[in-house]
């Protein structure tokens, strides 16, 4: 939390809280998600941004998994190689929609063996393209949700558990009180941190924050920071996850169609003042979701005051 001292310091500010970033010498810690590639060409596209950005020493890197493990083996050996040959600290993805639960027990074991040691459980989105929000019906042999699975992560021992939150509520829920105590649930099986959806509004962020200390809950809360460029495919993944477009937002990528670098230039600058002002209310951890791709995030990752490490570079 700002201080009221560090609140009227900040007002009286001639700086913006970008360039206040940049003299904040507290510790920032990062971590970024990818996605398995489907091509020989996606392939060397994450393997370029992973490069780019190992140097900034990541807490962790996280690897996504498909609805019902569609994605599982190009996961499995995507997470093989960040440990082979990165000094990277891989945190596999893993969900239990159409997959019972010797199958989920099998993948944890598999991670197990190959050292990894954080695992992010999440329920999965139901199937049949439904995406998040649709029907989602668990299987009589399957754990029935995130809670189910992260208690079956912590019996396995040795993992550290990542789970996912909604700060603007989950479609699928009856309202944030709900996924609150979904979320105190998930921490009593044994989550150890929350990793929360994309946003933009960070006034609802923080109201969020405010109300899951209220609740008792003191995990680690770290806001995922997604720059997007694209706000057409923006636009489609905030319906599909209920995260809210506000209109100023709307405004600046308007009539941008055919400006890709203008918009990745206002990409950067939406989700660098993000994390300036999150910073600024006392968070020291961020999770970007990269979409393979580096630039935009070392970007941000300078203005927090993130440096490449000499061992790694």
């Amino acid at each position: 939390m700002t201080s009221l001292a560090q609140a009227r310091a900040l007002l009286l500010s001639p700086l913006g809280p970008v360039a206040r970033a940049g003299s904040n010498h507290d510790a920032v810690r990062v971590s970024f998600e990818f996605f398995p590639p489907k091509t020989d060409e996606a392939e060397a596209n994450l393997w370029k941004a992973i490069r780019r950005l190992e140097p900034l020493n990541p807490a962790f890197v996280s690897v996504t998994y498909g609805a019902g493990g569609s994605t599982r083996e190009r996961t499995h050996r995507t997470v093989q190689r960040i440990i082979a040959e990165t000094a990277l600290r891989p945190a596999a993805h893993l969900t239990c929609v159409e997959a019972s639960r010797d199958e989920v027990d099998e993948v944890i074991a598999g991670y197990k063996a190959i050292g990894v040691d954080h695992i992010v459980a999440l329920r999965g989105d139901p199937p049949g393209g439904a995406g998040i929000g649709g029907v989602y019906r668990p299987r009589n042999d399957g754990y029935a949700n995130a809670t189910e699975l992260t208690r079956a992560i912590s019996r396995a021992g040795g993992f550290d558990i990542t789970v996912g939150v909604y700060p603007e509520q989950h479609p699928e829920s009856p309202s944030i009180d709900h996924d609150i105590d979904v979320l105190k649930a998930k921490v009593d099986a044994g989550a150890t941190r929350a990793v929360s959806q994309f946003f933009f509004d960070i006034d609802a962020f923080l109201r969020f924050r405010d109300r899951v200390r209220a609740a008792g809950v003191t995990i680690p809360l770290i806001p995922g920071v997604m720059p997007v460029s694209n706000f057409a495919g923006l636009t489609r993944m905030c319906g599909a996850c209920g995260a809210s477009i506000p209109d100023w937002l709307k405004a600046h990528f308007d009539g941008l169609d055919d400006d890709s670098e203008t918009r990745k230039l206002l990409a950067a600058s939406v989700a660098a003042e993000t994390c300036a002002r999150l910073q600024e209310e006392g968070f020291s951890d961020f999770h970007f979701y990269t979409l393979n791709r580096a630039d935009l995030v070392y970007a941000i990752c300078r203005v927090l005051g993130v440096r490449e490490t000499k061992a790694a570079a």
